[in-house]
């Protein structure tokens, strides 16, 4: 069995002195599959992708593509593609010189990051518009441009922050079904952070997060044989009640 494209080891962070925002987190994502970092608003989900993508540091071990973050940063970050929850887009410039200037950021020549822009805007279906200023597109549409951006690359690690917040409803389907066919048609390994149980798909692995402690992991199946339900949503609420949180899953 390969060894997966993310691996989060007894991850633990607090902000100053306060309570942990995170608790011995453990969890892995394999490649060629859609993880769902399923939790409510303040359980943690953006404060762990801080510490995968590296903008914190706290207690703990991540291992991306093989490459410990602590140790080897370059390489692990090299193998990883980020869309924040926040856009981060220049409005004012057209959606190729948006893509040119990561590609520039990635160390790709411009013959290959010419090549690269192509396949992406063909890929997401957004060809049309590479010349257009991101302020003219729609919340859907930008989202898009994002995730070319972070695909430009070729990494084997997707990570995402609540990619569609603020999106309707076509463009929240649409996005989750490209992310579920990247990781089918190209092996690519994405972990999702939401709280919408609907954007979790039967195949998905799940990492259900609540007060910075994992609660369930694993299959749907088993994540819903933990909560003693044969529904998501009433298993996330079970295992997300206002009760006192059980230890973390081990």
């Amino acid at each position: 069995m390969s060894a997966p494209a993310l691996l989060v080891e007894n991850l633990s962070f607090a902000y100053g002195k306060g309570a942990p925002a995170l608790d011995r987190v453990s969890f892995e994502a394999p490649e060629g599959c859609f993880t769902a970092l399923l939790g409510p608003n303040g359980a943690g989900k953006t404060t762990l992708l801080a510490l995968v993508t590296r903008l914190f540091s706290g207690r703990g071990r991540i291992v991306v593509c093989g490459f410990d973050l602590a140790r080897e940063p370059l390489s692990a970050l090299a193998c990883m593609g980020v869309v924040f929850q926040r856009p981060t887009l220049d409005l004012d410039i057209s959606v190729e010189r948006n893509l040119a200037y990561a590609a520039g950021l990635y160390g790709l020549d411009r013959a290959r990051a010419r090549a690269r822009i192509d396949a992406v805007l063909a890929r997401l279906g957004i060809a049309d518009r590479r010349h257009v200023k991101v302020r003219a597109l729609s919340g859907g549409l930008r989202r898009r441009v994002e995730l070319a951006r972070a695909l430009l690359h070729e990494p084997r690690l997707l990570v995402l922050d609540e990619p569609t917040v603020g999106l309707d409803i076509e463009s929240r389907r649409a996005l989750v079904e490209h992310v579920h066919d990247l990781c089918r048609e190209h092996g690519i390994a994405a972990l999702w952070a939401t709280h919408l149980v609907d954007e979790v798909w039967p195949e998905d692995r799940l990492v259900v997060l609540h007060r910075g402690r994992v609660v369930a992991r694993g299959s749907l199946r088993e994540v819903l044989a933990r909560a003693g339900e044969s529904d998501l949503a009433r298993a996330f609420r079970r295992l997300t009640e206002d009760a006192p949180v059980a230890e973390p899953v081990s």
